[in-house]
């Protein structure tokens, strides 16, 4: 395998990049940059499988493979076909190529992707299929040819195990960052009083017990010409160990519940996670130590009713202020007077974008 190396891009929600940046230096990637959209780094093939199979925080990992300049079409044809495009892809496999252009003499974008097609089709004679899973994208910004391939496939998000899924679930990249915003390191105690399907639950469980988010399911860079199996295989084949019972899911909804089993057990998490069918109100303290409550309550669209959602709100508040003293409070919702009604003193972070609405991480100290 090529010890070449390559500006590697990380993308994440925009307003987390900083923490996407810290997760990957954690992991030992070189000089993460925070910028906007996610995090560069630089590295090699392995870096690329690395980011994919470990970071928690990443929706894609990108790879610049080449740059070159192009005034025109014809230039762009000519200069395509001269890139080694057998170094990076294999004639056996189909790729789509979408194409941007910005403040640039080419400026039709499909015109620009098409050319690029061709050259891909005749010089290396890989299939062109709009359809497939191998994606090329082309960048032209002020005249410059900037090729990148996606080398995850599906989002990262789609760790492969979590099936069942309730109504606005919250994606597991968002939530495995909002965990690490909390300073959540593996070892405390994780609880969620309405769980849905489990997110913050079984992303804390899989941390502690040292599971990589990407160990069950496949990547587009298993189709680069550069993929070595072998070599895959023994990185995908890490350690784990088993955390003790300190992650707790409930919920008043008897499915949700089943779901979060459900998705546990698929995880290999099931011996260390707990859910419980039970109203908000008959929250109870676990004997473990303090640790952190993750709750992503209902909030806008999701509750039609602005009465139902501040009662819900200051119960909650109530609840967590009476049961859970020594215990830090991360909530996530679309509105600050929601936030305010539960009386903790929180502190709010920036705004995500999240199913069509802003949302945030309000912060707690020990209760």
């Amino acid at each position: 395998m090529s010890d070449q190396n390559f500006q590697i891009f990380l993308s994440c929600l925009p307003g987390l990049e900083p923490v996407l940046a810290e997760e990957a230096r954690a992991l030992g990637l070189a000089d993460p940059v925070a910028v906007a959209g996610g995090v560069e780094i630089s590295g090699g093939w392995r870096d690329v499988w690395r980011a994919n199979l470990w970071l928690r925080g990443a929706s894609r990992v990108l790879v610049r493979i080449g740059e070159f300049r192009a005034m025109h079409l014809a230039q762009l044809d000519k200069r395509a076909r001269k890139f080694p495009w057998g170094d990076f892809l294999r004639a056996d496999v189909a790729i789509k190529v979408e194409a941007v252009c910005a403040r640039s003499k080419i400026y039709h974008q499909g015109a620009a992707a098409q050319r690029v097609e061709r050259a891909i089709a005749e010089t290396l004679g890989a299939p062109i299929d709009p359809a497939a899973t191998l994606r090329l994208m082309v960048r032209i910004e002020d005249d410059l040819v900037t090729l990148s391939l996606d080398s995850s496939g599906e989002g990262l998000h789609k760790r492969g195990h979590k099936l069942a899924t309730g109504k606005a679930p919250l994606r597991e990249t968002m939530a495995a960052l909002f965990l690490r915003q909390m300073g959540y390191d593996g070892t405390q105690p994780v609880l969620d009083p309405m769980c849905g399907s489990g997110t913050f639950v079984i992303e804390a469980a899989e941390i502690a017990a040292g599971l990589a988010p990407g160990r069950t399911r496949g990547f587009a860079f298993e189709q680069f010409a550069s993929f070595n199996a072998g070599a895959w295989d023994k990185m995908r084949a890490s350690p784990s160990r088993l955390p003790p019972l300190q992650f707790f899911g409930f919920d008043r909804d008897q499915g949700a519940v089943r779901n979060s089993q459900q998705n546990a057990e698929r995880a290999g998490v099931a011996a260390c996670t707990q859910f419980i069918c039970q109203p908000l109100g008959a929250l109870m303290r676990p004997d473990t130590p303090p640790g952190l409550v993750m709750v992503n309550p209902p909030y806008g669209a999701r509750i039609s009713s602005p009465k139902l959602l501040y009662g819900l709100y200051a119960s909650l508040g109530e609840v967590l202020k009476t049961q859970m003293k020594g215990w830090r409070v991360g909530l996530v919702t679309s509105d600050r007077k929601l936030a305010h009604v539960t009386g903790l003193n929180l502190t709010p972070g920036p705004l995500l974008p999240h199913g069509g609405l802003k949302v945030q991480l309000f912060q707690s100290g020990p209760l």
